[in-house]
């Protein structure tokens, strides 16, 4: 659950060992990485892509869909693992009590974003606990564990961000760039703001459904 890096990669080694392996993301943009990678995509019907590529906050309408959706497929898993993570805000709850109820006996869940409060909501950060029969592990600072990779991947990372600012040796920062406009805190001797968010576009009626007038009220 959450096909980013984290997700993928968990995608790929849980096929690898021959697992049946299921991904979710509210993006709906991943399902091609999902298949490239012999998962089934689990498709929700709600697009929650925010910007820079990361998934924006869920509706209240949106949640109650994307629960009645996913309910199935959580009570059916032997293993879940969820990555989902916002920016700078806490961890999307992907899993609630209910559900958790209801998976099988000896089930597991390994909650990889305990640091923003984790997207199980009986995840308890930094600690493996035993919910009724379902065993649940939220682990934190995860990347300490793998220090080298980690290393490696940040490296990486920061080299990539590098070239994105520089053209032959020299500084040259595009703003329209929306990578590098997110992640300046500071330019020409002034505090960058970050761009006020947009709410989610309300979904366009069915295809030859007549809108419904508005009662207006005085």
């Amino acid at each position: 659950m959450g096909l980013g890096v984290a997700g993928l990669e968990a995608v790929a080694t849980a096929q690898r060992l021959g697992a049946v392996v299921e991904g979710y993301d509210v993006r709906p943009d991943t399902k091609a990485e999902a298949l490239s990678l012999g998962a089934t995509f689990v498709d929700t019907g709600v697009d929650a892509t925010g910007k820079g590529g990361y998934a924006r906050a869920l509706t209240d309408e949106e949640k109650t869909k994307v629960t009645a959706a996913l309910t199935k497929h959580i009570q059916a898993a032997d293993l879940i693992i969820t990555t989902a993570a916002i920016p700078g805000k806490a961890s999307p709850k992907l899993i609630n009590k209910a559900q958790v109820a209801g998976m099988k006996h000896g089930s597991v869940i390994v909650d990889l974003s305990a640091e923003g409060g984790g997207n199980c909501e009986d995840s308890q950060p930094g600690k493996t606990v035993r919910i009724g029969q379902v065993t649940i592990a939220a682990p934190l600072n995860v990347p300490s564990l793998l220090s080298q990779d980690a290393s490696e991947l940040y490296a990486h990372n920061i080299y990539n961000l590098l070239t994105l600012m520089l053209k032959d040796n020299i500084i040259k920062v595009d703003w329209t760039d929306e990578v590098l406009a997110g992640t300046a805190l500071t330019n020409d001797g002034k505090m960058c703001e970050a761009p006020p968010e947009k709410p989610p576009a309300k979904p366009a009626p069915p295809a030859g459904e007549a809108a419904k007038p508005v009662a207006k009220v005085a």
